[in-house]
């Protein structure tokens, strides 16, 4: 790991190998001994300006080899201080082609350029630089100041964008929310309209078919000629009757009634009346029908017998509105 450099009569002889070696005395001298370890070499603290004009302190610490003992010993005369200052000329080089950010980002590279420019040189040295570390940048104080105004305002910067992304993202959650919530609602809300109007439909449709089988009871009563059927009809056209004016006189604050109304049996006579009307032009209106039914030869039997049919029906509705008229009467007696 070491190299004895030895000379003879003042001129280079040769290099020592590890084990026993013998000298002839006043004539041979160890004249240089190199060490072939790697060496650690301190770069003093030096000023440089980079390229956006700004000062700074700079120092290293540089790895070399000697690899050829008898060119570091007779190519250059201190090699050491040779590397030194080679060195910092190259870190001088390197920093004035850099702006201030480049060079706290870029130190790897920094460093690998400085490296590389070092052994180009050292060649003819016998000395190879295996690497070099930039140690400490120091900056001037007010540039140290802006740089941490800088940071503290980008920092600031980041948060308040994170801020407002963060209200706006809530807002648009919150909006979209609102959102499926009225829809939510709304559909909800038809569904339910839908649902009554089914359901009234299907009552509506219930009383209709209920209100039919009724009223084709009543009829097919009436048409079999039964008088207790006929009777019912007509008593119950009497009550609706006189209970239509009894709800006028209480909802309303004005009330239209006929002239006769102290005469009960008169108005009973009316509505009776009425129904029998109504009766006899149901008959006229079916009669028709009935005349395309039968034959050309029953046409005459067929009218006939409808007349006879009309005038049995409009007796025997005056016979019951006379039972009506006789039972008012003698109720209205009792009391």
């Amino acid at each position: 790991q070491t190299a004895w450099i030895v000379e003879r009569m003042g001129k280079y002889n040769r290099i020592l190998e590890p084990g026993v070696a013998f000298l002839i005395p006043f004539l041979d001298r160890i004249a240089y001994v190199k060490s072939l370890k790697e060496t650690a070499i301190e770069i003093p603290s030096q000023s440089a300006i980079t390229a956006d004009n700004v000062t700074l302190e700079l120092d290293g610490v540089l790895y070399t080899r000697v690899t050829d003992a008898y060119k570091a010993s007779y190519g250059v005369e201190d090699a050491e201080y040779a590397i030194s200052q080679l060195a910092q000329t190259t870190m001088r080089s390197e920093i004035g082609q850099l702006s201030l950010d480049h060079v706290l980002k870029e130190r790897t590279a920094l460093n690998h350029n400085i490296t590389q420019a070092i052994n180009e040189a050292a060649q003819v040295w016998g000395v190879v630089c295996l690497r070099y570390e930039i140690r400490d940048i120091h900056a001037p104080k007010d540039v140290v100041a802006a740089m941490h105004r800088q940071v503290t305002a980008e920092r600031t910067k980041r948060a308040e964008i994170l801020d407002s992304e963060a209200q706006r993202q809530s807002a648009i959650n919150i909006a979209e929310g609102r959102k499926q919530s009225v829809i939510l609602a709304s559909e909800a809300l038809k569904a339910e309209q839908i649902n009554m109007a089914s359901g009234e439909a299907e009552a509506i449709l219930v009383k209709a078919k209920a209100t039919a089988r009724g009223i084709d009871a009543v009829a097919g009563s009436i048409r079999e000629g039964r008088e207790s059927a006929q009777g019912a009809v007509s008593l119950s056209v009497a009550e609706k009757y006189v209970e239509a004016f009894g709800r006028m006189a209480k909802e309303g604050t004005i009330v239209v009634v006929p002239g006769n109304m102290g005469d009960m049996g008169g108005m009973i006579a009316s509505a009776m009346a009425v129904y029998a009307k109504v009766n006899e032009g149901q008959i006229r209106a079916m009669e028709p029908q009935r005349l395309v039914g039968s034959g050309a030869h029953d046409s005459g039997l067929g009218t006939s017998q409808a007349d006879l049919n009309g005038t049995d029906l409009v007796g025997r509705t005056d016979k019951v509105a006379k039972g009506v008229l006789q039972g008012f009467e003698e109720t209205r007696s009792k009391r």
